[in-house]
C-alpha cells in the first residue's frame, strides 16, 4: 500500500518587531451586523486590495496593516510582497525597495518597514496571503470584537499561503497625488434633527484636528462644538462605518473599520464609503474638513 505524499512545508514569516498596533486584516466580514459583528477589515481598503493586486493575489488576500510602519519581518523563504497605503521607507535584504510594486524577498533575509512621512498605515501583501485562521470566514484582526488574530508581537510566526493566480498584467501603480487638504464628503443626518439649524454649518465649516486618542475603532476630533437641540440620549441603535457620532461635550467622533455595530449618541452626519480610506490615512495632528457630498 503506498504511503500519502508529506506536503510541502508552510512558508513562514518571523515577526521581529511588531511596530505600533500592527494586525493582519483582510476584507472583513459583511452581513453580520445582525449578530453583533462588526464588517473590521482592512481600515484602508482600497490600499490592502491594490498591495494584492500587485503580487497577483485575490483582493481579498490576508496581508499586514501597519500603523506608523516599524516592522520588520524575517522571511523563512523566498516571497513575493508589494506595499501600500502611506509611503515609508522600507528596506528588504539591506537594499531599499519602493512602494506600489512587487519586489522579492529572499529566504533568511529581513524586511524593515520605517516610519512614513505622511499617512499613518502602511499595508504589506505576500504572494499567496497570510494564512492565519479564519473566524467567521476572515482572517481580519477585530480589536474591538476580539475576533481574529492577536495583534502582532515579536518571535509570532505568520504562515504563507499558497498563490492561487497567475501573475498580474501590470507591476506598477502610480503614486497618488498629494492631497492639499484632506476632504471627506459627508451625507446629514441620520439624527441632524438632534442638533441645532447652525450646527451642520458648524461641522461643514471646521475645521477638526484629529486626535491622539484614535485607533481602528474611531477618530476622536478636536474643533467647534456641535451644539445641541435635543437633551437625552437616544436608545441604542445601529452604526455604521463612517458615522460621525456626537457625545454630550459636542466633538465628533468618526467611527472606523472596528466600530461598534450600536451606539446611543446622535449622528450627525456619515462620510461616504468611498472616503473611508482617505480617513484612515489621516494621523494625530493632521487637519480634516468636511463637505456635503454631491
Amino acid at each position: 500500500m503506498s504511503q500519502p505524499r508529506p506536503t510541502a512545508p508552510t512558508a513562514r514569516i518571523l515577526v521581529v518587531r511588531a511596530g505600533y498596533g500592527a494586525t493582519v486584516q483582510d476584507l472583513g466580514r459583511p452581513g453580520l451586523a445582525a449578530l453583533g459583528v462588526g464588517r473590521s477589515g482592512a481600515a484602508d481598503p482600497d490600499a490592502l486590495r491594490l498591495a494584492n493586486r500587485l503580487v497577483g493575489n485575490p483582493e481579498d488576500a490576508a496581508g499586514l496593516e501597519a500603523p506608523m510602519g516599524g516592522v520588520e519581518l524575517e522571511f523563512r523563504a523566498t516571497a513575493t510582497c508589494a506595499l501600500a497605503g502611506a509611503d515609508c521607507p522600507a528596506h528588504a535584504a539591506g537594499r531599499p525597495v519602493d512602494a506600489r510594486t512587487p519586489f522579492t524577498v529572499p529566504a533568511g533575509a529581513r524586511l524593515r518597514l520605517g516610519t512614513p512621512a505622511r499617512g499613518l498605515r502602511v499595508y504589506l501583501a505576500v504572494r499567496g496571503g497570510l494564512d492565519v485562521p479564519a473566524e467567521l470566514g476572515s482572517r481580519a484582526t477585530d480589536t474591538i470584537a476580539g475576533l481574529g488574530p492577536e495583534r502582532l508581537a515579536a518571535g509570532r510566526l505568520l504562515p504563507v499561503g499558497r498563490a492561487a493566480t497567475g501573475w498580474p498584467a501590470a507591476d506598477l501603480a502610480p503614486p497618488p497625488a498629494a492631497p492639499g487638504r484632506t476632504v471627506l464628503h459627508v451625507v446629514p443626518g441620520p439624527r441632524d434633527d438632534w442638533f441645532t439649524a447652525d450646527a451642520l454649518h458648524t461641522l461643514l465649516t471646521g475645521p477638526y484636528t484629529v486626535t491622539a486618542d484614535s485607533d481602528r475603532v474611531g477618530m476622536r476630533l478636536d474643533g467647534p462644538a456641535l451644539a445641541r437641540a435635543r437633551s437625552g440620549e437616544l436608545p441604542s441603535e445601529g452604526m455604521v462605518a463612517g458615522a460621525l457620532q456626537v457625545p454630550p461635550g459636542g466633538r465628533p467622533i468618526l467611527f472606523l473599520a472596528d466600530h461598534p455595530v450600536t451606539g446611543g449618541y446622535p449622528v450627525i452626519a456619515v462620510v461616504r464609503r468611498s472616503d473611508l480610506g482617505t480617513a484612515a490615512q489621516a494621523r494625530p495632528g493632521d487637519t480634516l474638513h468636511f463637505r456635503l457630498d454631491g
